[in-house]
């Protein structure tokens, strides 16, 4: 029997961490300090841990589930989930308005515009304000049952009712519980929204997949795709996706109070609890939907996730009912897609270019063409897929954009202007480099889906060669004059076949390459000499295990004394570290149990290197900023973010590629971009480099 006092506690707790949640992931205003948040909730799981039956299906404790699923069920949406119509003209948007007016005559018409997110479509089922489940669109009757997916979304709440009331959330702790909603929950609601990848967070993740030898996601829309496609939730538990909600599908109530317009709607979703477009449009006419529209498109850059369009609606539901849908789409509502900044240009070639993974990648080579502010010559082609499925061939006309206005990428061919002249593209089923067969087969954590195909030979040059400029980059070994020219030479002659070989290398040897002369090439034989006494968790990262990074490397180098203490560990004790999941468990299992890397470890130690910890900051050696996290942003006039880390790190403390509520301070130089403006709305303190100096003097 629990004690009564007990199960108040547990659930005064569960309640507060859940109005604490919303506060900070739904309306990014949080109400209390991390130090506090921690303290809350590690009561509540250790609570949990003591008395287990206490555990409820809503605890924030209980957002990630156990075993991947072998496959995803189907689930029936309660009401048909339709997707739009769409435009990207103005003229077919003032006949959309005119049609709904021939079949309302004599109505009122009212309507309202919102982004249109480019995510992922889904519905949402709470029954008496619990989530039970969440699945994709599927064909608009049945889609996939992803709620375990869906569940390690912070911003979805997983019961109804915990919010405040209006849409700018509250000041203080206080406030947070003093505004209750007085709204009756339906007994069964089914929520419809998108969810997406926020711009800043697609990028840092990118940085780090490309870090540790992962394939770049194409967009941030396909990482998200990607993401809820994952049969364990544990990995997408690790991808930085949002939610917002913007419609209903059925309503059983239990009472009064159901929205009958689209603007009471997103205002009562709100006061459940649930996230909503941050910025929405009321108009009365044609030329309000366009001034909306025009509005839309001007602020859209300065949202957290991409938009492509506004999203125009019946205010009305009653009206909606009368003109209903088609079969594929409702008469009510269409999207308005914004066409995205372009330029024809002429595609003269194709080429592949082979990844230190293997990984083979199309690239477009183009007749040079001004576009966003730069001249692009070159597009990525993502995929042999991709190219099938656009149809792209040597000799066409196409259209180039800048993929999240950065990336540039084919939109698509010009079809029209073919003149029978352009040429197939026959993807080669060897490696232009090596002439190994290649395999098309997924990666080690599943996200390629079987459309990346890799050169199966670990000699090939083009692996070599990128393996051994990771090993050399400034934030990895840090090995001076080790550039792209000098590398290739040395892979070229022979010289080096990998980076043990590095170690091996001669003045002789480097002196008598290429525009190499003797100084030079005792510099560079200096670099690769010094880089022997580097921290234990840049030679882990070095060494290019697929999904550990510098910020995993310096985790497991905390934890290990050794590369030897490493790979004798099995998958539980790995999973014990910071910021390791399963995933990047099996990788590193993988990586120390394959005989040629054990091999390449034991001639990196006999040429030197230390396979051990000393002490410094990768080693756990606590200090004056021990269990405080750093974010550094912009440039600093006199020390590189190296430089910074290190001081940082050598203090005990930690860096983090990204703001939140647990970092504990930013150090802002010029130029500093979004992650200054997050912490200035989460109220982190943000230092100079000055300030930052003074702060390390003083600890």
């Amino acid at each position: 029997m629990i004690p009564r006092e007990i199960q108040e506690r547990y659930a005064e707790l569960a309640d507060r961490i859940r109005r604490h949640d919303h506060a900070y992931y739904v309306l990014a205003k949080p109400t209390i300090s991390d130090a506090e948040y921690d303290r809350l909730y590690r009561e509540l799981r250790d609570l949990e841990g003591q008395y287990p039956p206490l555990i409820a299906r809503d605890s924030p404790t209980q957002r990630v589930g156990g075993k991947p699923l072998e496959a995803f069920k189907p689930f029936r949406h309660g009401v048909p989930m339709m997707s739009l119509d769409n435009t990207y003209s103005r003229e077919e948007v003032a006949e959309f308005v005119e049609r709904v007016r021939r079949l309302l005559p004599g109505e009122i018409l009212e309507w309202t515009v919102e982004p249109k997110i480019d995510g992922v479509a889904v519905n949402l089922r709470y029954e008496d304000g619990l989530f039970t489940a969440g699945a994709t669109r599927g064909d608009g009757i049945t889609g996939d049952d992803i709620t375990a997916n869906l569940r390690t979304i912070r911003g979805l709440p997983l019961r109804l009712g915990g919010a405040v009331t209006g849409s700018h959330g509250s000041s203080s702790e206080s406030d947070l519980f003093q505004r209750r909603p007085s709204i009756q929950i339906p007994r069964i609601l089914e929520v419809r929204g998108e969810v997406y990848m926020p711009t800043a967070a697609f990028d840092r993740m990118n940085e780090e997949r490309e870090r540790s030898g992962e394939e770049r996601f194409a967009n941030p829309r396909n990482a998200t795709a990607g993401s809820l496609k994952q049969l364990d939730a544990r990995v997408v538990a690790g991808r930085p996706l949002d939610i917002v909600l913007y419609g209903a599908g059925l309503i059983e109530e239990s009472g009064t109070g159901v929205p009958f317009e689209q603007r009471t709607l997103l205002k009562w979703l709100q006061e459940l609890g649930l996230k909503t477009p941050e910025k929405t449009w009321f108009c009365r006419s044609l030329l309000e939907l366009f001034e909306a529209i025009d509005d839309l498109d001007r602020l859209r850059k300065d949202f957290a996730y991409e938009t492509d369009g506004a999203v125009i609606k019946l205010n009305t539901f009653a009206l909606r009912d009368q003109i209903g849908a088609t079969a594929k789409a409702p008469r009510w509502a269409i999207a308005y897609k914004f066409a995205p900044e372009q330029a024809e240009t002429q595609l003269q070639k194709i080429v592949i270019q082979v990844g230190r993974t293997g990984a083979l990648t199309p690239v477009a080579e183009l007749t040079p063409v001004f576009l966003s502010g730069s001249t692009i010559s070159r597009a990525t082609l993502h995929n042999d897929e991709e190219m099938r499925r656009k149809d792209i061939r040597e000799g066409d006309w196409v259209l180039v954009e800048k993929a999240g206005e950065v990336i540039p990428a084919v939109a698509r061919v010009l079809f029209e202007r073919r003149t029978g002249k352009e040429t197939p593209f026959q993807f080669p089923r060897h490696c232009p480099e090596c002439g190994s067969l290649v395999s098309r087969t997924a990666n080690a954590g599943g996200d390629d889906l079987g459309v990346v195909w890799r050169c199966s030979n670990p000699d090939c040059p083009a692996q070599v060669r990128g393996r051994i400029e990771h090993w050399c980059a400034r934030g990895v070994m840090d090995i001076e004059g080790a550039g792209e020219v000098l590398i290739s030479q040395l892979v070229k002659r022979g010289l080096v076949r990998d980076v043990a070989d590095l170690y091996k290398l001669t003045v002789f040897e480097v002196a008598g390459l290429e525009r190499m002369g003797a100084k030079s090439a005792q510099n560079f034989i200096e670099a690769i000499e010094a880089s022997k006494n580097r921290e234990l968790w840049r030679l882990l990262f070095g060494l290019g295990i697929l999904h550990v990074g510098a910020g995993v490397a310096k985790a497991l180098c905390r934890h290990f004394e050794s590369l030897d203490e490493m790979r004798l560990a099995g998958i539980e004790e790995l999973t014990r570290v910071a910021d390791v999941g399963e995933v990047i468990a099996q990788s590193v299992t993988r990586w120390f149990g394959d005989p040629r890397n054990q091999g390449l470890l034991e001639r990196l130690r006999a040429a030197g290197l230390k396979l051990k910890s000393t002490p410094g900051p990768a080693a756990t050696r606590p200090g004056p900023f021990t269990g405080k996290t750093f974010v550094l942003t912009g440039t600093l006039p006199h020390m590189t973010r190296e430089q910074a880390t290190a001081k940082i790190e050598a203090l005990g403390g930690k860096v983090a590629g990204s703001v939140s509520k647990k970092t504990t301070c930013v150090i802002a130089g010029a130029d500093a971009g979004s992650k200054l403006d997050r912490a200035r709305q989460l109220g982190v303190t943000i230092l100079d480099e000055g300030q930052f100096e003074k702060l390390c003097a003083e600890d």
